[in-house]
């Protein structure tokens, strides 16, 4: 839950520093959608019918009137228990005709798990993002999960921004983000001639940090997640965080 409401409180903080800058121009706004991810249950919980029936097949020649039997107790089973998930699509649109200009996606852990229907629904948009005239801007700052395709190598790490100008492709730019790098000022696309409009996304994570109250939230004691931190990636978050994990 706490991932998904810093997916929230990071794609309203861009809206809102965008819209700084790109008006008149244009707008930033929010377009949601819901997703579904399945919880799993610590334990068992298991349910019974209140009563199951059926029709016997009579000896021959009796009536088959007022036959009605109880069964026996039938196996019981579960069915995948799912939540619905908000997430946010940052759009910049065209102020005078609302067109769509430039898509900012905030990926999040369910549209990065493969074989999850979170996951191909994402795809399924990120290819009609990319046949389409919208440049597409990916942000990734999740070390786990299936990170979207690029034709390719490029520079291992942890956090990744992606930006595809629906001019220049399929070439993308690519900023791979080390745990040290600060966070940069993004260049978001606009129609030609107009220049790109600056997004600080360290400002923004900073923002968002402060308003949610994380550093009350996260216990820094205790490991970080999988997938497992690179020795240098260790080696780094042990030496910021030594003087909480002391006290």
């Amino acid at each position: 839950m706490a991932v998904t409401q810093f997916h929230g409180g990071l794609a309203e903080e861009i809206r809102a520093e965008l819209n700084q800058v790109l008006q008149p121009r244009y707008v930033a706004r929010l377009a949601p959608r819901v997703v579904y991810e399945e919880v799993e249950i610590q334990g068992r919980r298991d349910v019974r019918p209140d009563v199951a029936v059926y029709q016997p097949q009579p000896p021959s020649g009796e009536s088959t009137a007022g036959s009605v039997a109880i069964s026996t107790a039938p196996v019981r089973g579960r069915v995948p228990l799912e939540e619905p998930l908000r997430l946010y699509t940052v759009e910049v649109l065209q102020a005078s005709t609302r067109e769509l200009v430039t898509a900012i996606e905030i990926l999040s852990p369910v549209n990065k798990r493969p074989g999850k229907e979170a996951h191909q629904e994402y795809l399924k948009k990120r290819r009609e993002l990319l046949r389409s005239s919208v440049h597409l801007m990916e942000i990734d700052l999740l070390r786990g999960g299936e990170r979207p395709p690029l034709e390719g190598p490029v520079p291992p790490a942890p956090w990744y921004v992606t930006l595809s100008r629906a001019g220049l492709r399929p070439s993308v730019e690519v900023w791979p983000l080390q745990m040290w790098d600060r966070l940069p000022v993004l260049p978001v696309p606009l129609l030609e001639p107009d220049p790109d409009a600056p997004l600080d996304l360290a400002r923004a994570v900073a923002s968002v940090y402060e308003r949610g109250a994380y550093a009350l939230l996260i216990d820094y004691r205790v490991p970080p997640p999988p997938p497992s931190l690179t020795e240098e990636d260790a080696a780094w978050v042990d030496g910021l965080l030594k003087d909480l994990r002391v006290q």
